[in-house]
């Protein structure tokens, strides 16, 4: 099941809901958050590496929702990993199936918990 991880360890407060790969049927771990008073526009945070274990702060790239799916300053992790091709067009996949509920949670239309249970999973 998603959890809401609160990393309030980092200079830069940061909630976002992480959804594994059980839960959104990609083979990496994507991260979805509220707008909390961020300049730029609703984003995913997207795992380079596949599987759970991975952090969003370390192991992901940021991907924009709006107008399409698209990266946002690359495509290079902070370890300096890549988002292949195919994982990059499996989560704009899972950005699309689940578009109205990210910006939803994204504008403060609906709690963590909503989204979480709105979330549809990839065949």
């Amino acid at each position: 099941m998603s959890e809401l991880l609160d990393l309030d360890t980092l200079a830069e407060d940061w909630a976002a809901m992480k959804v594994p790969p059980d839960d959104s049927g990609l083979p990496m771990a994507v991260w979805i958050t509220e707008n909390d008073g961020y300049s730029h526009d609703v984003r995913v945070k997207v795992a380079v590496r596949h599987g759970a274990g991975t952090s969003w702060y370390w192991d992901s790239v940021s991907v924009g929702v709006r107008p399409a799916p698209h990266l946002v300053a690359g495509n290079r992790s902070r370890r300096g990993e890549f988002l292949t091709a195919a994982d990059r067009d499996e989560a704009n996949r899972w950005i699309e199936l689940n578009r109205d509920v990210i910006i939803d949670l994204w504008d403060s239309k609906m709690t963590p918990r909503a989204a979480q249970a709105r979330l549809q999973r990839l065949p």
